[in-house]
């Protein structure tokens, strides 16, 4: 990532350094996963959509650490992979909205909060800005090389009540909390970068 753009990468030092951790990533580019990878503290397994396991790709993101998900259905091979990284004491890497969009955590879906509330792990939120700012001239699908990418890694949070409840209403009360956490979030991460 730093060989091609200019990532600025602030408060990397809020991710725990040892133990289960869950980065809930906004998403509005192709490069918001590969730019945490780069630029995170520690190695991270992302859930990423099983369409990019094709090929060589499919290969390098396996060879990787990076889980497949089907998410036409619960994939639940996915789940348990997903679970096993933080049971290992690992880093899952999430987009809570399921898709590519506008990043701005409008719309959650409720993968993030079963995640959090299941393993007891904290969430990082993580804020990627300029990745759609600045088309590259070549390959329009990228960023234009050498430009600014903002990451910004927020304060870890508990997304449970404490009571290690999972019923449905405790994941939908987690899922408004996690809501309010990486919107607040957000809002701080483009008043600090000035975007």
């Amino acid at each position: 990532m730093y060989g091609f753009w200019k990532p600025r990468v602030l408060g990397a030092w809020r991710v725990p350094a040892s133990g289960p951790v869950i980065l809930a990533v906004n998403h509005s580019h192709n490069i918001d996963g590969p730019m945490v990878m780069g630029t995170a503290p520690r190695p991270v397994h992302f859930l990423i959509k099983k369409e990019a396991f094709v090929g060589p790709l499919g290969a390098f993101l396996e060879g990787i650490g990076q889980l497949g998900v089907d998410r036409t259905s619960a994939d639940r091979a996915a789940i348990g992979n997903a679970l096993a990284v933080l049971e290992h004491g690992g880093v899952l890497g999430i987009f809570p909205e399921g898709t590519r969009g506008d990043g701005d955590f409008a719309s959650l879906r409720a993968g993030l909060a079963y995640f959090a509330v299941r393993s007891g792990a904290p969430i990082v939120p993580v804020a990627v800005l300029g990745s759609t700012e600045k088309p590259g001239r070549l390959v329009k699908a990228l960023p234009r090389l050498r430009s600014g990418v903002d990451v910004v890694f927020g304060d870890a949070f508990e997304a449970g009540d404490g009571s290690g409840r999972r019923t449905r209403k405790a994941l939908d009360d987690a899922t408004v909390r996690i809501q309010e956490q990486l919107t607040a979030h957000l809002k701080n991460a483009r008043r600090l970068t000035g975007r």
